[in-house]
């Protein structure tokens, strides 16, 4: 081996372990870990000698990982999973297998800590304490798939990757509630077994916050949710002579109705403070003390209010409420909708969140065509994921990862489009900056806004095809995906390049945005601060479509641009939106609106061509994005 070589590492699976979740915590859990056991390979490599240049590693949290840490310590996953020791400084007796074997030797200590914690005792009165035994050391031990290679060629980790040597192992009995194909830990054989109940009734009345009535959690979900509560003393000594520690840690989190409900709860801010310790008391007697999530939500947090921070948010939602099986205690039912009756409310809180995913364009082609490129992409990348928070923060959203170009948070629905755009202007400048001139590099972002009754594996995974096939392959990249998924399985989807996306002179403000804004206000009777929204033109905008859009076959519309727009605009006023007016409502005031809402209805698609960027319009115009248009305007909820 020469005295400089390249060390490649991957750790996975990624998806597996981040994107099974039940819970919001669950997907923050699978993050925060990933990067901790990513750390732990980086600080392996530079016990060796090894100097990793890109992405290069966030000091501070690498000095956390050594027990010298200072001030506030981390709480979100900031260290990718894959990464590559670029021109590597190592001795010749540089070992690569202590970086695997440091992940390993991490990860097992984490397991053992909780196992001796939360389990050994409660599993030692079990008959069945040899098969929940044998369960946990097999999925602990056989969970990671860990790949490197050394050499100077950036294809070999994707080769040896495709030796795959690891088969996860075969799983029997009653399966995860989490991780789909996973066994559970009592061992039962059935969902009808006794063993089940009889092994997790205990555990769920011991960590009551933790599970949930109806879960039964393997190894890997079990350490997902308890691994906080015993982080801080966690010290494991690593292969080489050195130590690695945990830290402690802040389990708490909004859930996805603490998101739907934040700017719902802010602004009852002002109600009388009787009827709002009423709203806490009656929440807490029907559905448990609330872990304190919204106050991570910094709308919620700000107002200082004990009785906003800690309310339970669920019991504000009817689809919570209805249930009978959540919900038991009518009279309990009866006292909320009482008191939430008395803070005089005009509407209910959305029942709508969103998630953001975002991801750096071509950054591959990027490292191969500049040689000075790695040290400006690692120093552009550290700006970026140091400011990714704060923004995330002030946009009363929660951050889940952020680390090299990627970023993954939860938003309220009001908050995620003005959130997207803010990170996107900080990763422009963070490149400009690096690179001292601009389109060095792009970002791509997809926001899924869902419904709170939707399973969270399933958002996550859509918002990976959104981003990847939607935003980056299909539209062009540097563009926006948003995705809306409706309780019923209703979905639309809309994509713009963000060149297209934005207002004019404006790199914040999307243009969706603001027709939302504008429809709201023009659809207002003068004086009246209550309105009916417009639904009749946007029901038939479908039919409208089709009947300008060209014929199957044709390339050219019946119509021509301003044709189109004076017939929808038309349509428009013949909606009802002047009924209970004073002042009605013009062609030219339907018209100004109906232009911007065409053009965003008519996909675009972004080409680079050697640097040369041009766009593609559709002659198509797709219902979609006026859909979005009502669906912002509305929260999600019908009128």
């Amino acid at each position: 081996m020469t005295e400089s070589t390249t060390f490649h590492f991957t750790l996975g699976p990624v998806q597996g372990f981040v994107a099974q979740a039940r819970r919001t915590r669950d997907f923050w859990a699978g993050s925060f870990l990933l990067s901790w056991l990513a750390g732990a390979a980086m600080q392996a490599v530079i016990q060796q000698g090894g100097k990793i240049n890109f992405p290069s590693p966030d000091d501070d949290y690498l000095k956390w990982l050594i027990g010298k840490g200072t001030g506030k310590p981390p709480r979100q996953g900031c260290i990718p999973n894959r990464f590559k020791a670029i021109q590597a400084e190592v001795p010749k007796g540089f070992k690569p297998v202590l970086v695997e074997e440091a992940v390993r030797t991490a990860w097992w200590a984490l397991a053992e800590s909780i196992w001796e914690r939360d389990l050994k005792c409660h599993v030692n009165k079990s008959a069945e304490v040899e098969c929940t035994r044998a369960i946990w050391e097999r999925q602990c031990e056989q969970f990671w798939e860990i790949a490197w290679a050394l050499g100077d060629d950036n294809a070999l980790l994707d080769r040896r990757k495709n030796w795959r040597t690891q088969l996860p192992p075969e799983e029997a009995g009653v399966k995860c509630s989490m991780m789909a194909g996973w066994q559970e830990l009592s061992g039962a054989t059935s969902p009808t077994d006794s063993q089940l109940n009889d092994f997790w009734k205990p555990l769920r009345e011991t960590f009551t916050t933790d599970f949930d009535s109806d879960e039964a959690l393997c190894a890997i979900a079990f350490i997902k949710r308890r691994f906080v509560t015993g982080f801080a003393d966690l010290r494991v000594e690593m292969p080489n002579n050195w130590t690695l520690y945990g830290w402690k840690v802040n389990g708490q989190m909004p859930s996805t109705a603490d998101l739907a409900a934040a700017h719902w709860i802010a602004q009852l801010k002002d109600a009388d403070p009787n009827t709002l310790k009423q709203l806490r008391t009656a929440t807490e007697d029907l559905l448990g003390e609330s872990d304190g999530g919204l106050s991570q939500l910094d709308c919620v947090g700000k107002t200082g209010l004990d009785s906003l921070i800690c309310l339970h948010s669920s019991a504000l939602f009817a689809h919570v409420l209805d249930n009978q099986k959540i919900c038991a205690d009518r009279s309990k039912v009866n006292t909320v909708k009482a008191v939430i009756k008395a803070l005089g409310q005009k509407q209910p809180p959305s029942p709508f969140y969103a998630i953001l995913l975002m991801d750096g364009d071509s950054l591959g082609q990027l490292l191969q065509s500049d040689k000075t490129a790695p040290p400006k992409i690692s120093n552009a990348l550290n700006q970026f994921t140091a400011a990714v928070p704060e923004i995330v923060h002030k946009h009363n959203g929660f951050l889940i990862y952020a680390g090299g170009d990627d970023v993954l948070a939860l938003f309220p629905m009001e908050d995620a489009l003005k959130g997207a755009a803010a990170i996107r202007v900080e990763y422009l400048a963070a490149f400009q900056k690096a690179f001292n001139k601009s389109g060095c590099s792009t970002i791509s972002a997809a926001i899924t806004f869902a419904h709170v009754k939707t399973p969270l594996t399933r958002l996550l995974h859509n918002s990976h095809h959104l981003l990847d096939e939607i935003a980056k392959n299909a539209t062009g990249r540097d563009a926006l995906a948003v995705r809306v998924e409706k309780g019923s399985g209703e979905t639309l989807q809309w994509a713009q390049p963000w060149e297209c996306a934005l207002l004019p002179n404006s790199d914040t403000t999307l243009v969706i945005e603001d027709i939302a804004d504008q429809f709201n206000k023009s659809a207002a009777p003068t004086g009246s601060e209550d309105f009916a929204f417009s639904n009749k033109f946007f029901y038939k905008i479908r039919e409208q479509f089709a009947f300008i859009n060209p014929s199957e076959g044709q390339t050219d519309s019946v119509f021509n641009e301003d044709q189109a727009v004076s017939l929808l605009a038309v349509d428009y006023l013949a909606s009802g939106v002047n009924d209970g007016r004073r002042d009605k409502l013009k062609i030219a005031d339907a018209e100004a609106l109906i232009k911007p809402l065409l053009e965003q209805c008519r996909p675009m698609t972004r080409h680079n061509n050697n640097g040369a960027v041009t766009f593609k319009t559709s002659n198509r115009l797709k219902p979609d994005g006026a859909l979005l248009v009502r669906f912002l305007a509305q929260k999600g909820v019908e009128k």
